[in-house]
């Protein structure tokens, strides 16, 4: 969502008498993982920032080209009563996070050689570059 959209979402209902602050869904805007993505000669490299996860709560795939990485994790926070002998929840608390991207890789991208690796909260995913064909010249010939 951009700014615009985000001022112009303020100011919808304002002909009609109402007020209402923007759809704009905070929760899920902090959910969702920022990334780097950098090239040098040989790879792409991307970085995902994933505090918290390991190499089993991350998912990656490749399907024509493009590179989906995505993870749900459900965490409990329980905390039971002073008193065992009656067992009843104080507070039971539940969280649940999902979260999906996609990205288009480039044409040089070798798909075979995809490598990812988590460490200390950041996947990063190594993408070699193949070599382009170059253009090739044809000669031209008259009869």
């Amino acid at each position: 969502m951009n700014e615009l959209a985000l001022f112009n979402d303020l100011f919808n209902n304002f002909d009609e008498g109402e007020f209402a602050l923007p759809s704009f869904n905070f929760k899920k805007a902090f959910q969702t993982p920022k990334v780097d993505i950098k090239q040098n000669d040989n790879a792409y490299t991307l970085e995902m920032d994933l505090p918290g996860k390991t190499d089993k709560d991350v998912n990656i795939e490749l399907n024509n080209n493009i590179l989906t990485i995505s993870s749900s994790t459900e965490n409990k926070k329980e905390e039971k009563s002073e008193k065992k002998a009656d067992g009843k929840w104080i507070v039971r608390e539940r969280s649940y996070s999902r979260f999906s991207r996609s990205f288009a890789l480039p044409e040089d991208v070798n798909s075979e050689k995809l490598s990812a690796c988590v460490k200390n909260g950041i996947l990063t995913v190594t993408m070699p570059r193949k070599a382009l064909a170059s253009p090739k010249r044809i000669a031209i010939t008259c009869a």
